[in-house]
């Protein structure tokens, strides 16, 4: 198949951007250790494990000239990907590996309550703040990403600080059952981006419907990305997302390497 000279000239355009420095990458990933935070269920849930790793051979009698390692993680470890099947909403959706790759990378929305969370860590995003939204800088963009900024990646290296809980509750922030309604039903975003251990807020098994970010989202066909960094380098509106999972056949979620382009002129300062 070939290309059409406007989609080569568009190529060519987005290449000598990143070459000149127009447009610049922005890693949105948490780096992934032993370290990386992950969420604790209580009793009788079953919990997902931390990375952990075993070599292989490094360089010694089991492979002179090579070092590997054997992992063992969850698929829902450090900054993750969640497909509609982790979901009961979404058990008859698609699984990682059906994911469409168009449904991937699109443009981003961030929409910034890091001191509305630095004041309080159970602030709930509300279907007002994304109507204020869009009045200031137009839709949530079709087929495109809406990332909450709450300031929470600063607390990533440290479990405690992350997870946040406090007599045996998780304060941390996300949005409230309509706004996770809304955006699943209502917008035409494909997925939902946060800083936090999971999409949904850390009072969010209290809600009706409880985890309505997992519910209506992953139901919906919709999907969520988690433990994101870095969201201050980006502009409300104008970036494109790149979330890419592993490729994994019936996997409920994946860890993920998640990008962002974002237009220099136009970046936030750090």
């Amino acid at each position: 198949m070939s290309s059409s000279p406007q989609s080569l000239n568009l190529l060519g355009e987005i290449a000598g951007a990143l070459a000149s420095g127009a447009v610049r990458i922005v890693d949105l990933t948490q780096p992934l250790s032993e370290r990386t935070p992950v969420l604790q269920l209580p009793e009788p849930f079953a919990n997902t494990p931390p990375l952990s790793r075993r070599d292989l051979s490094r360089y010694d009698d089991a492979g002179p000239a090579w070092a590997w390692s054997v992992l063992e993680l969850g698929e829902h470890t450090g900054t993750h990907f969640d497909a509609p099947i982790h979901w009961i909403t979404g058990r008859d959706g698609q699984d990682v590996a059906s994911v469409p790759p168009e449904r991937l990378i699109g443009p981003a929305v961030v929409i910034d309550k890091s001191a509305e969370a630095a004041a309080d860590p159970d602030y709930l995003l509300t279907v007002d703040d994304v109507r204020a939204f869009e009045a200031e800088h137009g839709p949530l963009p079709e087929g495109g990403w809406l990332l909450l900024r709450t300031g929470w990646d600063a607390r990533a290296d440290d479990q405690d600080a992350f997870l946040n809980v406090e007599d045996g509750r998780s304060r941390t922030p996300g949005p409230d059952a309509e706004c996770a309604r809304y955006l699943a039903h209502e917008t035409a975003i494909v997925g939902i981006g946060v800083e936090t251990v999971g999409t949904d807020a850390g009072s969010a098994g209290g809600f009706e419907p409880p985890f309505p970010v997992h519910g209506y989202f992953l139901g919906a066909g919709k999907y969520g990305v988690t433990q994101l960094a870095n969201l201050a380098e980006l502009p409300p509106t104008g970036s494109i997302i790149i979330v890419a999972p592993l490729r994994l056949v019936d996997g409920t979620g994946s860890p993920a390497r998640v990008l962002a382009l974002v237009p220099s002129t136009s970046a936030s300062p750090t």
